[in-house]
């Protein structure tokens, strides 16, 4: 993931105060404006907005109980009563997906937004105290990102059991590390800006530095990787859904409701085709927003972008 922030120009987007008594904002006026005028990312919104809208009115968009079991329905054809069919079981495929919505994504969004806590915190408390501590921290971020991350949730969530405690234990240990490693980058940097050593001459605590002056300047790269990061955990529930280490049946979830279909793909395809496309569309969708918000944030670089167009 951090190598979707290599076009990011970071210095960019930290501001230049040396002519101020403070720091700059660092997401400027007109962003949406900017932002609208991204045709993919507006897709992408879209996209987003579409499942978001879904999982927020499941209960009005779905005919049918998502786990209610009909076994003299099971297997239909898509239907104006059934519009993606009917599972194995008689449950209505629709309902399962709108509902699958509301499950996946706010898992999602919770999830990210703990580990992005949880790597900001870090990442500012190393890279503003650096020493010894930066060098230990440092280390341990080293060997979580040489780990392929979904081997590092099924290690987790395999040896603690299956659960949405450990589903979030999980995704937060495998993930902390990418935002510690961009935050503390960029708190090195701020340190040496001349807001943050007139405020520290003053007599500033440390607590007050970082919360002030260096956490805003912090945002910007902390939110394209969180979108980014998004549809990666969307990716992630999907897959441990998928070898049984999700949430538990019959709750609808979409790699979980994959690995139900996997025995009729020869004959029901369609099983596992919604399933996966509702996962495709949302992961694109994010990582389409991501995409431009991360021309939006970095100045130079959607400047180039947008003039060209």
């Amino acid at each position: 993931m951090a190598a979707e922030l290599a076009g990011l120009d970071m210095a960019t987007m930290v501001p230049d105060a040396a002519s101020g008594s403070g720091p700059l904002p660092v997401v400027r006026p007109g962003v949406l404006r900017r932002l609208r005028r991204d045709r993919l990312a507006v897709a992408g919104a879209v996209l987003v907005g579409v499942f978001v809208l879904a999982a927020v009115f499941a209960p009005l968009l779905a005919r049918h109980d998502p786990i209610e079991v009909a076994a003299l329905d099971r297997l239909l054809p898509p239907s104006w009563d059934h519009p993606f069919g009917t599972d194995h079981l008689g449950r209505d495929t629709f309902s399962r997906i709108v509902f699958g919505a509301r499950w996946s994504l706010g898992t999602a969004v919770v999830a990210t937004t703990l580990v992005m806590v949880v790597g900001v915190v870090v990442g500012t408390v190393s890279g503003f105290y650096g020493g010894r501590l930066d060098a230990v921290i440092m280390r341990v971020v080293d060997v979580l990102l040489a780990f392929p991350r979904l081997v590092l949730y099924l290690a987790i969530v395999g040896t603690l059991g299956a659960g949405i405690e450990n589903l979030f234990l999980a995704l937060v240990i495998a993930s902390w590390a990418e935002y510690a490693r961009i935050v503390r980058g960029l708190v090195v940097s701020l340190k040496q800006r001349p807001f943050v050593r007139a405020s520290l001459a003053v007599g500033a605590r440390d607590l007050r530095l970082m919360v002030r002056h260096i956490l805003p300047n912090v945002v910007a790269p902390v939110v394209v990787l969180a979108s980014l990061q998004t549809g990666q955990t969307i990716l992630a529930l999907a897959a441990l859904g998928f070898f049984g280490l999700g949430v538990e049946p019959p709750t609808p979830e979409w790699g979980t409701m994959i690995n139900e279909s996997r025995l009729f793909l020869q004959t029901e395809p369609g099983l596992m085709l919604w399933p996966g496309l509702a996962i495709s569309l949302t992961v694109i969708g994010f990582n389409l927003l991501g995409d431009g918000l991360r021309d939006v944030l970095d100045p130079r670089l959607g400047r180039s972008k947008h003039d060209k167009s």
